[in-house]
C-alpha cells in the first residue's frame, strides 16, 4: 500500500513540473510589452522578448467587429516590430492588435499577446512643422506653416496631416516682442496666418504647434518648433551699443578740441601778423 501511494506522488510530482515548465515555456515565448508607437500617422506596433530566434505572425482588428486578419508584412517574422500604418484603414476608428509567437501549425493553441487599443486619426503624435515669418506694412506679421507629411499615399501622392485631419487641423501660435517676456497666442483654422495690430518697427519671435481640439486633451497638441524671429531694418543709430557710443563721444571730443586748438593758433598766428604789419607800416623812413 504503501509503495502505490509512492507511486502516485511521485507521478504527482512529474506531472506538476511538467505543467509548471510549460507554463514557463509559453510565458518566455509570449511577445511582452507590446505598444503602439505613431508620429505623423505611420503607426508602428512594438514589442519585446525573453527568449531569442522567435518567429512572430501579427494579426489586427477593428475593435468594433472582432475579425482579426494577418499583417501579410509581419507573417512569420523575427523582427519585434510591425509597421501597421498602411492597415489602419480607416483612420478614425479605434484598432487592436494581437502578436502570436509561431510554434507550426497550431496558429490557435499558440502563445499570443494583444495590444493596447489604438485609434491613428485620435491618439498619432504630430511633429513639429516648418514656418516661415515675414513682417509686412501696418504692424502685420504672415506666418506661412508647411504641414508635415504623414506615411500615407493617395494616387500616387503623399498625404499631409491637413489631407487626413481636414478642418479638424489648426495651428498654435505663440509669440512675444523681443524685449518682452509676456507671450501672446492666437489659433490659426489654415496654413496662413496674419497676425495685426503689432507694433510696427519691433522685431517679434514666434513658435508655432500643430493643434487638433476635436482630440482627447492628451494628444490634442503637436510637438513645438524652433523659435523664428521677424527682423526689423531700425535706424543705425538705434542699433549702436553703449560702447559704441562713448566711442563716437571721445571721437567727437576730440575732434572738437583739435579744431578748437587750430582754430586759436591761426587766430594767434594772423593776430601777430597784423601786429607785425601795423609796426612796419608805423616806421618813418
Amino acid at each position: 500500500m504503501e509503495s502505490v501511494k509512492t507511486l502516485f506522488l511521485y507521478l504527482g510530482v512529474c506531472l506538476s513540473a511538467g505543467v509548471i515548465t510549460a507554463a514557463g515555456d509559453e510565458l518566455g515565448h509570449r511577445a511582452e510589452n507590446v505598444r503602439w508607437v505613431s508620429l505623423d500617422f505611420k503607426t508602428v506596433l512594438t514589442w519585446t522578448t525573453r527568449a531569442s530566434q522567435l518567429i512572430y505572425t501579427v494579426q489586427y482588428s477593428g475593435v468594433d467587429d472582432g475579425n482579426w486578419e494577418d499583417c501579410d508584412i509581419c507573417s512569420q517574422v523575427s523582427e519585434t516590430e510591425c509597421d501597421l500604418s498602411n492597415y489602419l484603414v480607416p483612420y478614425d476608428r479605434t484598432y487592436s492588435a494581437n502578436v502570436l509567437t509561431d510554434q507550426g501549425d497550431d496558429i490557435e493553441n499558440s502563445p499570443h499577446t494583444y495590444s493596447p487599443h489604438f485609434n491613428p486619426y485620435r491618439e498619432s503624435n504630430i511633429s513639429a512643422p516648418t514656418y516661415t515669418v515675414e513682417a509686412a506694412d501696418g504692424g502685420r506679421v504672415m506666418v506661412n506653416i508647411t504641414d508635415p507629411l504623414t506615411s500615407y499615399h493617395e494616387k500616387r501622392k503623399q498625404l499631409s496631416i491637413r489631407d487626413v485631419l481636414k478642418s479638424d487641423l489648426k495651428y498654435k501660435i505663440t509669440y512675444y516682442k523681443s524685449g518682452n517676456t509676456r507671450k501672446r497666442e492666437f489659433i490659426s483654422d489654415s496654413s496662413v496666418a496674419e497676425l495685426k495690430q503689432l507694433d510696427a518697427g519691433e522685431s517679434y519671435c514666434f513658435m508655432v504647434a500643430a493643434y487638433i481640439p476635436s482630440r482627447p486633451k492628451a494628444t490634442q497638441q503637436g510637438a513645438w518648433s524652433k523659435q523664428l524671429c521677424t527682423e526689423v531694418d531700425l535706424p543705425i543709430l538705434k542699433e549702436l551699443s553703449l560702447g559704441a557710443w562713448v566711442g563716437i563721444v571721445f571721437i567727437l571730443l576730440t575732434v572738437l578740441i583739435i579744431i578748437i586748438i587750430v582754430t586759436v593758433l591761426c587766430c594767434r598766428c594772423c593776430q601777430r601778423r597784423k601786429t607785425l604789419h601795423t609796426t612796419q607800416s608805423s616806421t618813418p623812413i
